[in-house]
């Protein structure tokens, strides 16, 4: 028995939390599953994992050589898509995570866009306003919607992102003109409480210098798309992001407001794990998105 099916199967039961659902998962026996795991153990001469009839749980030794052997796979079934690429179709599954807003905004066809494009390609995603820990939370790839930092990932931008101030026609017409970030400090606004400075909204004074703004509001939500609709019902100035503001441009029900004043160092990155081989499927679905939001810029 090859030692790559031992460590499949260890991984096997770790992911599924225990022997009897793993041998679900994967189709074969719970006694086929033990056997493979204590003979990797015997290899190695460590106990990986602790068995009672009612507890399941890693070693501290099984810890470490389960990050570890998961890497090694990964990049073995990466190495394998890369050699099978161009002489087959895409298969296998992505794990993707993805802000609420980007998956449930227009942009978010993008997704579905892709799935039909790959019939054979499971798509995973994962919808989260938090950033996710790709590598040890399992992800592929993750869609970000931020101003670029430093970090260990790679990042492709697939599109140009804005923030853009707005209220609705009525509401600025009684509260406006607004014509300074400094005026908001005194105006009822909606408070997004996805961003990390809450109450302090973020613009730039012509030089280019930061300028923070205190805002109060008396509706708090974490999603831009019922800040929008609160906004267009008069409940105060919202900042959204622009591909949300755009839904409703046409419409007329809000008007842009301190457009001079909000920066434009965002965009919508795809991120992903520095790999050796990046799996021919991930490298697709990258390729399609940038792709996809060119042709709808």
């Amino acid at each position: 028995m090859d030692t790559l099916t031992r460590i499949r199967a260890f991984i096997d039961v770790v992911e599924a939390e225990g022997f009897s659902a793993a041998a679900r998962k994967v189709g074969r026996s719970k006694a086929l599953l033990s056997k493979y795991v204590r003979e990797l153990e015997d290899d190695l001469g460590a106990l990986l994992l602790n068995r009672t009839t009612r507890q399941f749980s890693l070693t501290e030794a099984g810890h470490t050589y389960f990050r570890t052997a998961s890497d090694i796979l990964k990049e073995i079934d990466n190495l394998a898509d890369l050699v099978r690429e161009g002489s087959t179709d895409l298969k296998g599954r992505i794990r993707v995570s993805a802000p609420r807003t980007f998956a449930d905004a227009a942009i978010g066809k993008s997704l579905i866009d892709f799935a039909l494009a790959h019939p054979d390609v499971t798509l995973e995603i994962i919808s989260d306003d938090r950033f996710v820990d790709l590598v040890e939370e399992g992800f592929d790839i993750a869609i970000r919607i931020t101003r670029l930092e430093d970090s260990g990932l790679i990042a492709r931008k697939l599109a140009a992102f804005s923030l853009i101030a707005c209220a609705s026609p009525e509401f600025l017409e009684k509260h406006g003109p607004i014509t300074h970030p400094s005026q908001l400090s005194g105006i009822p606004c909606i408070i997004d409480t996805n961003s990390r400075f809450l109450k302090n909204l973020r613009f730039e004074n012509e030089d280019g210098t930061a300028l923070t703004v205190s805002v109060d509001g008396r509706l708090e939500v974490n999603s831009p798309l019922a800040a929008m609709r609160a906004a267009e019902a008069g409940l105060g100035v919202a900042v959204l992001p622009d591909f949300v503001f755009r839904e409703r441009e046409a419409k007329g029900t809000l008007t842009p407001i301190l457009s001079d004043f909000l920066p434009d160092d965002r965009g919508i990155y795809a991120i992903y794990p520095h790999r050796r081989y990046l799996p021919a499927k991930v490298r697709a679905f990258v390729d399609y998105l940038t792709q996809w939001f060119k042709n709808a810029a």
